[in-house]
């Protein structure tokens, strides 16, 4: 090998450790992401504590890992392809560690152990202790990912001998996290509100309940989609495995959001958003596995299996088996990171960067059957692991915080914070909760010495009458409603920003395949209280300008008006509304 070569081969390995350094920030990055989406599909009373979650997640995850969870997925001392035996140079001799090589190998399989953890935060939000879930964070970092992932990545793990294939992470890290997210959904039981038992037609009533932000639920997919070129990217070896690995990375999330879109479309008759954007993410994880191992090709047939698969998914959990996931983990994370890791051993085209024999181009179904010996032992371990640690933590400290916890939010009743968004109001909720027995009662004077109310004396000295119109139209007619009341006299008014229904009960939509029956549209209402000027003319003028022929042209009330009071001249009545001369 000559000088230039060697230098070249340098050169490239230089570059290739600092990117993997650079895909382990990006991976990190996608906390971010995770938070963000978590955050934005469930309510504004539980945004804190989501927040909370997914940064403790990578915290306590890094404890553990650097404590024992390294230790049992990479030490060199592996015992019998099954878990390694720990050393704990990282603690006692970093010189050594740094030597080692294991410095670079340490933080990129923490940031993925971290990513294993926050999965679950989504399918267990809104109702779950905050203490359990540090636990079951812990607990997943300190022993279930680390020696399965072991099997997977390290030299000496039995599923690697046997040829099995996981480039990044679709079973290792996806499926892990999607299946223990089903086990903890199960286990940890539904929202409250969600599911309501109809005594009278025996049947359950499944609700919709919106996230309150779908914009920040955008914001942390696009940051998940560009922290995925370095969770697949990272461990490429020469730049043409990087530009394998990144075409197939665009390819198959941007087809599986199209297949999204286009299948809501026809089943709902609107595309989905919320749908779309767990598409997206559907696609990633389901190329995760073979982004090395299949061409443009195989990346599209992955997404439009992820694409269709993760709304079937979501929609029979909470349809049919009533399994309450607010954010699609199960759909996203679970079916798709088994079906990438199987699409491994379909779609492998030996041409791609990785050199496997898929069933499509070979006819051979070896790596197929290693595949699923894979997936299945990977799911199997994390099952059962996980399933004892939730059922320890229900024994004795319990999984779920109370009901009337839960009404009020987690924010407030886990973390002390009254509201995340400062200076925001935030919307009533309107949730039937299926059950009578908790009060929910808004200050902090109990009931019973709430003070009592007194009717407000009447006025009658003899003033013209005072009437006050209350116009409830749409949202585009103000400005002329506006304009109209001016040219007729009108001097003040009072506008407020409302949501409201008639009697047709506002619009019918789907929310995540689920119908909302009862949608409160956005309106405008205008209150004008008159004296001097006719009733009847204001009401003629508000209909005239109002009229569009359409249901939803708004409501008109009128009211009889006992007294007005003037604050700053203390005057009453009909001169209380007289304009200052």
């Amino acid at each position: 090998m000559g000088i230039e070569s060697v230098i070249q081969e340098i050169v490239t390995t230089e570059v290739f450790g600092v990117w993997f350094l650079i895909g382990a920030a990006l991976v990190f990055f996608m906390q971010a992401g995770f938070a963000m989406v978590e955050t934005g599909f469930t309510r504004a009373k539980n945004a804190g504590n989501i927040i909370m979650k997914n940064l403790m997640d990578f915290c306590i995850g890094t404890v553990v890992f650097v404590l024992l969870g390294f230790s049992l997925m990479m030490a060199e001392d592996y015992v019998l392809g099954f878990i390694g035996v720990p050393n704990l140079m990282i603690l006692t001799d970093f010189g050594a560690f740094l030597k080692s090589g294991n410095a670079p190998s340490f933080v990129f399989n923490l940031v993925f152990c971290a990513t294993a953890a926050t999965i679950v935060s989504g399918s267990m939000a809104e109702r779950t202790k905050f203490i359990s879930y540090c636990i079951y964070s812990a607990a997943i970092s300190l022993f279930v990912y680390p020696i399965e992932a072991g099997w997977v990545w390290n030299p000496q793990g039995w599923l690697v001998n046997m040829g099995f294939h996981d480039f990044a992470g679709s079973a290792a890290i996806h499926s892990v996290g999607g299946i223990t997210a089903l086990i903890g959904a199960i286990m940890v039981g539904p929202r409250l509100g969600k599911y309501v038992k109809d005594t009278n037609n025996n049947v359950t009533k499944v609700n919709a309940i919106p996230g309150h932000s779908i914009p920040l639920g955008a914001l942390g997919c696009f940051i998940l989609w560009f922290g995925w070129y370095g969770f697949n990217g990272a461990a490429a070896w020469d730049s043409n495995s990087l530009a394998s690995i990144f075409v197939t990375t665009t390819i198959a999330p941007a087809v599986a959001t199209c297949t999204t879109m286009i299948y809501t479309w026809v089943k709902n008759g609107k595309p989905d958003v919320s749908m779309c954007l767990n598409g997206s993410l559907a696609g990633l994880v389901g190329i995760t596995a073979g982004c090395d191992a299949m061409n443009a090709v195989g990346s599209v047939i992955v997404g439009l299996v992820s694409g269709i698969l993760v709304v079937v998914v979501v929609e029979m959990l909470d349809l049919k088996f009533h399994i309450d996931d607010p954010v699609g983990a199960v759909g996203v994370h679970f079916a798709n990171g088994v079906w990438g890791t199987l699409a491994v051993g379909l779609l492998a085209d030996p041409a791609a960067p990785a050199g496997l024999n898929g069933l499509l181009y070979t006819g051979s179904l070896r790596l197929f059957g290693v595949q699923l010996i894979g997936i299945g032992a990977i799911l199997l371990w994390t099952a059962a692991m996980m399933f004892c640690v939730f059922k320890m933590i229900e024994k004795t400290i319990g999984l779920r915080v109370s009901q009337e916890e839960e009404i009020r939010g987690l924010d407030s009743t886990e973390h002390g914070l009254i509201n995340a968004y400062a200076n925001f109001v935030q919307t009533v909720e309107e949730l039937d909760y299926g059950y009578h027995e908790a009060t929910v009662v808004s200050g902090d004077v109990p009931i019973a010495e709430a003070v009592e109310v007194k009717k407000v004396p009447s006025f009658d000295d003899g003033s013209p009458k005072i009437t006050k119109i209350e116009i409830v139209c749409r949202e585009a007619r103000f400005e002329k409603l506006k304009n109209a009341m001016m040219d007729i006299g009108i001097t003040g008014m009072t506008v407020s920003h409302v949501l409201g229904c008639g009697i047709q009960k506002g619009q019918p939509e789907y929310y995540r395949g689920v119908q909302v029956e009862t949608n409160l549209l956005p309106k405008i209402q205008v209150e004008i209280v008159v004296a001097k000027i006719p009733v009847r003319n204001v009401i003629e003028t508000a209909k005239k300008v109002l009229y569009t022929g359409h249901i939803g042209d708004g409501k008109i009330f009128v009211y009889d008006v006992e007294n007005v009071v003037k604050v700053r001249t203390g005057e009453e009545g009909y001169e209380a509304l007289q304009d200052v001369e």
